[in-house]
């Protein structure tokens, strides 16, 4: 519970700083996760990556198009779905998502040593592998209390 809590409020924090520029949270990390996972995802996976429905992520690629700062194309593979792209009015856009981003993990991780921080991101590469390589258990079965 304690990692959700501190996720939630990361972004909070980012989402916060980056409102001043009139971004919004739906808009900077569908931004981010485009140039983060390479141009020209489908919408279900850029959808998939962002953690939200379809249709939710539509209004938002929307919205981003009219802005100008993405570009949806007819997928070459399977014609009912469209890849979506960045255009260059998008890129000093990433950079104030990113310079902010990093403003925000800075202040986050102030007076955590390099050691600390390694060992912390290490436990969580085990427990995201753990993760992936078995299936979900109830509570009972593992031997775990309930969170």
């Amino acid at each position: 519970m304690l990692l959700g809590q501190i996720a939630r409020h990361w972004r909070a924090r980012l989402d916060r700083r980056l409102s001043e520029f009139g971004l919004t949270d739906a808009r900077w990390v569908t931004l981010l996760h485009l140039a983060r996972s390479g141009d020209g995802l489908t919408q279900k996976d850029l959808a998939a990556r962002v953690g939200v429905g379809g249709p939710t992520l539509v209004r938002t690629l929307d919205r981003l198009e009219r802005e100008g700062m993405v570009v949806r194309v007819g997928d070459v593979q399977d014609r009912r779905a469209k890849t979506v792209h960045l255009t260059a009015k998008a890129i000093p856009v990433l950079r104030l998502i990113e310079e902010n981003a990093a403003a925000v993990r800075s202040e986050l991780l102030d007076g955590i040593s390099a050691a600390e921080l390694d060992l912390c991101l290490a436990v969580f590469d085990r427990v995201a592998a753990n993760l992936a390589a078995t299936p979900a258990r109830t509570d009972c079965e593992n031997g775990h209390r309930a969170a």
